[in-house]
This record gives C-alpha cells, structure tokens and sequence, in this order.
C-alpha cells in the first residue's frame, strides 16, 4: 500500500487507502475533531416513539431493513460496529448477529430452501456439521460434504441442479486446509451457486471479496472483542443484491445482537490489528520451535515455510494469526495428549480463540469427519497463543512435551523400539 494522496488542505482523499490498525481507530466514530468523548455512546431500546401517525406510516412504507420502527432493526450502536466490519472485509454492508454460529446458519437460511443443495467442506465447523444434519435437513436442505482440499474440477462432479450455495472455510477447522477459493468461487459461480465463506481466521488478511466469495462470516467473538467476554458475528456481503436476502432473512428469524455486546466489539476492535500482529508473530515462533520437537510430527500452521497449504496461503493471503494445529508422533496415544495438555501451566483447556489468553485443546474425540477420516488418525492438539510472552510459552509447551513423553509419567517413549 502506498502512500495516499491527499487534497490541497491536506487531508487524506480516499480513507480506505490508509491502513488498518489507522481505519480501526477511527472508524465508527464521530471524528478526531469532533467535541465530545472519543467513543461513540451506547444505544440501548426497543420502543421507537414518532411525533405523528403520518411520521410513523412514512417510516412504516420503507423497506423493513431502511425504517427504524422498532429496536429490533438496530441502533446507531449496531450500525456503527456494522460499518467497521463492512469495511475490514471490504464488503457492501455488513450483519451483525448475536453469535458465529448464529451469522453462519442465517446466511445458510438466506440462501436455501426446500429441495435445495449445499456443498460443505468436511473440515467445516463442527456446530455447521451439526445445523446441516439436523434443522438444515428437517427443512429439506440436503447437504453434500468435500474434500477440503478439493480442486475445481474434483469439485464440479459434486454441483447439482439444485445446487445453490458452496460452503468454504479456509483455514478449516482444526485441521487447518487451505482452499483454492478463487478457483472454487469461479465453478460456483459458473454453475449458479453463491458463494458463502467462514473467514474467521483470515479476518485482517483474507479479502473475500477480491476472491469471488459473496457473503463472508465473522465470528466477532474472537479477534474483534478480544477479550473472551461476547459472543457476537458477522456477515458482510459483497453487493445490495445480497444485502436484502441477508437482511430480509436475518429480520424474519429475529436475530438480533445486543447494543452492550455491540459497544464492546467497538472497543475491541481499536486494538485488534495490534494484538493480531503480536500474537501472529508468537504463534510463528511458537510453531517453528514445535516443529524442531521429536514429539510432534507435523505443525498444521499454514504461514509456516513447507507446511500444508503454504503456498495457496502466500498466494492469497497477507498475513496470518495466532491459531494452529500440531500432529504428534504416531507413537503418542490421544490420552498422551491429554497428559500433555493437562500439563500446560499457561495454555487453558477451553474451546474459543482470538482473545488475550493463550488455549490448548485435543482434536480426537471432538471433531468429525466424513469424507477425508485421514485426516484425524494422528493424535492431535489445536493451540491458540495469546498475548503472553512467548518465550514463556515456549518453555511451558517444553515441559508438558517432556511430561507426555515419559519423562515424568507420561506413556509415550521415543526411544527406538527393541529387536531388528
């Protein structure tokens, strides 16, 4: 990114061409000059009260996402927090929905009905999984699982003539495949089917809509807030078109996220680009020094130089975060895993990421899959590296290695097995 050009008074002429940690500062606010407190006030209320009956059938006469008839629409608290995720994403105009889980099954039910089809990475979400073979399926929706690692052309075996939307989530969950989503949103596309993408991971580094995805989702509960303290999500979309199927949809389930959980994102996000690039570069070292251990067999961070999916992340990707995957040795049982995570003193045993405290949690056992069960035979453990410091973290992460490995009880042994 280049410097950007600026008037003749000046002022910056185009905001989108200063950087991120800037935009986050100031976005969603009145303005450095503006008098007053630096952030925006909380907006709290259901009731919308009109001077006259003609003031209020005006307003009824708008499209239901365009009036402010009831608190269920949003307030300038949500809209605020609305326009700061539109623009991280690089999108049209963004949702804000009470969960992740809540942003990713309402996209879903804006694009499908009845006898329609959606193609579902295997690697997807585990509550996705779940919403697709339950509720999804008692409507009539009827969900294929792929291969997360699919080309194009394995994929387009798999369209329908119902086919209607196609499902990506790169990183995938807990096995951390990359996709080819340029490529994949080209076949979806082609065949009529929109594009929906989980872009949690990649949320300062992945821009969806220069890939061809149509509607990106947002677990605001991680990096956003930051804190472990909300839960709250997302989804941008791409052009008005998409905008009022989201909204319309969004409007008649009744989702609807609290103005309180709102405010806090907002602050959340003032230091979001900080701390993803402090906890980024740990995760990086934190990996390289895992990846030099006899006990791990593989590292599953995509950033990594040589690990799965490096090169389609350098490809379209400009930057990575503090989630990823390591493989033990085939040796390591998953109970060995468990010795290991119960030996962590820093890392909590807890489901989440993307806030201040660094995690450790098994994969085995918690996460499904269909199509590829390969990719869970090997004991597995995802982490999530904080904002601690890392050498810190490193020397905690050796311990417990050391402790699984049998050093002070654990069962594994790496010692060369006995006879020829």
């Amino acid at each position: 990114m280049g410097k950007p050009s600026r008037d003749a008074e000046g002022a910056v002429k185009d905001p989108k061409q200063l950087g991120l940690g800037t935009r986050l500062a100031h976005l969603g606010r009145p303005g450095a000059k503006a008098h007053g407190f630096v952030n925006p006030p909380l907006h709290r209320g259901s009731t919308v009260l009109y001077e006259t009956m003609a003031q209020r059938r005006a307003h009824m006469r708008k499209r239901f996402d365009q009036a402010l008839t009831y608190g269920l629409q949003g307030s300038a608290t949500h809209h605020a927090l609305e326009d700061v995720i539109a623009d991280i994403e690089g999108g049209h105009r963004a949702q804000i929905l009470p969960t992740g889980l809540a942003a990713v099954t309402t996209a879903l039910l804006a694009y499908l009905g009845a006898g329609d089809h959606v193609l579902m990475p295997d690697s997807v979400y585990g509550p996705v999984r779940s919403f697709c073979d339950t509720m999804a399926k008692r409507l009539g929706i009827t969900t294929t699982y792929y291969h997360a690692e699919s080309t194009a052309e394995s994929l387009a075996p798999h369209f329908r003539p119902e086919t209607r939307v196609l499902y990506c989530e790169s990183p995938g969950s807990h096995t951390f495949e990359i996709q080819d989503v340029p490529a994949l949103a080209a076949l979806a596309h082609a065949r009529g089917a929109a594009v929906l993408m989980d872009n949690t991971w990649g949320i300062h580094a992945f821009q969806p809509f220069l890939h061809g995805v149509d509607a990106s989702i947002q677990a605001l509960t991680k990096y956003p807030v930051g804190h472990s303290d909300v839960l709250l999500g997302s989804v941008t979309v791409r052009e008005e078109k998409h905008w009022h199927r989201l909204r319309d949809a969004a409007l008649a389930l009744g989702q609807y996220a609290s103005p309180d959980d709102c405010w806090l994102a907002l602050r959340g996000l003032r230091t979001m680009a900080v701390r993803l690039d402090r906890q980024a570069q740990s995760a990086l070292e934190i990996a390289g020094f895992l990846r030099a251990r006899p006990e791990i067999r593989e590292v599953l961070h995509p950033a990594l130089p040589g690990a799965p999916g490096h090169d389609l992340w350098k490809r379209d990707f400009s930057g990575a975060c503090s989630l990823f995957g390591i493989v033990f040795d085939p040796r390591f049982t998953i109970e060995d895993t468990h010795r290991f995570v119960e030996a962590l003193q820093l890392f909590g045993i807890g489901a989440s990421w993307g806030g201040y405290e660094s995690l450790a949690l098994p994969t085995n056992g918690f996460v499904s899959r269909t199509v590829d069960g390969k990719a869970l035979e090997a004991p597995m453990v995802r982490l999530h590296i904080g904002l601690e410091e890392p050498d810190d973290l490193i020397a905690d992460l050796a311990q417990a290695l050391d402790f699984a490995s049998g050093g002070q009880g654990g069962s594994a042994s790496l010692d060369p097995p006995l006879g020829p």
